[in-house]
């Protein structure tokens, strides 16, 4: 499983669309535990890219504190899950959330 958050200044961009760079996380399916990481810079933004860019890059999961509508359709669309409006602690607690239940979607910080 992979999960992809985005990155601004090391920390979770509540912007999905305009960020830095994305935070891919490998997670052990068996034993649900971290085994890598690797942070990737974002291409410019470009409305739709995104999706089918994480997408190329295997993703499964992405987490992010707002997203634009067409973007989580475009997510549907390949089957990558998205959860919106967690953007407190690193990206390795984020996903250790995810994985204990403990992380579920909040208000879409995206206005569009």
């Amino acid at each position: 499983m992979r999960f992809a958050i985005p990155i601004t200044n090391g920390r979770p961009d509540p912007h999905f669309g305009h960020c830095e760079s994305f935070a891919l996380i490998d997670v052990d399916d068996a034993s649900k535990a971290i085994i890598a990481r690797e942070d990737v810079p974002a291409p410019p933004h470009q409305p739709g890219l995104l999706p089918a860019w994480l997408g190329e890059k295997k993703a499964n999961v992405v987490i992010a504190g707002g997203m634009g509508q067409h973007a989580q359709n475009l997510f549907a669309q390949q089957g990558i899950s998205v959860v919106l409006g967690a953007i407190e602690g690193t990206p390795e607690e984020l996903v250790q959330g995810y994985l204990a239940g403990q992380l579920s979607s909040g208000a879409n910080l995206c206005d569009h």
